[in-house]
């Protein structure tokens, strides 16, 4: 699955270890973010890169990573053809893709292990959304 991956100065080291991670288990994982924890970069503009990179590749997933998650996950979805979650599990990952269809999912890298964090993007990253008429209906509301 091709992943868009960025971050703020405060996620660079989960964004770090969840990028080797993802590719190692065989996933396209690509860098949006910074790479340089003293490089100050504000949770928008690290959401908008992933959010630019989605509405041209619709079948991609984002995860952004900010000091709690909130502000990322909040600027997000501000977008329509965004659906973003915070999530601190993988069973929280899994649920929120099979009922509402997430395609970028938040980690607040101040409150999560990275080992966890890990299982969490893979749930969300292989996880299946329930592509029944009632919830595609509810999509298309939101969107």
């Amino acid at each position: 699955m091709k992943v868009y991956i960025s971050n703020d100065h405060r996620g660079v080291g989960l964004k770090l270890y969840l990028q080797n991670m993802l590719v190692a288990d065989g996933h396209d994982a690509e860098n949006l973010g910074t790479d340089n924890p003293a490089e100050r970069v504000d949770f928008p503009a690290v959401a908008k890169l992933v959010v630019d990179r989605l509405e041209i590749d619709a079948a991609a997933r984002g995860i952004i990573i900010c000091g709690t998650g909130a502000g990322a996950v909040i600027a997000a979805n501000r977008y329509r053809h965004i659906r973003a979650t915070r999530c601190d599990r993988p069973e929280q990952a899994a649920a929120d893709r099979f009922h509402d269809d997430i395609n970028v999912l938040a980690l607040g890298a101040d409150d999560i292990d990275i080992e966890q964090a890990f299982l969490t993007a893979k749930s969300f990253l292989e996880s299946p959304f329930d592509a029944t008429e009632r919830r595609l209906r509810r999509i298309k509301e939101i969107s």
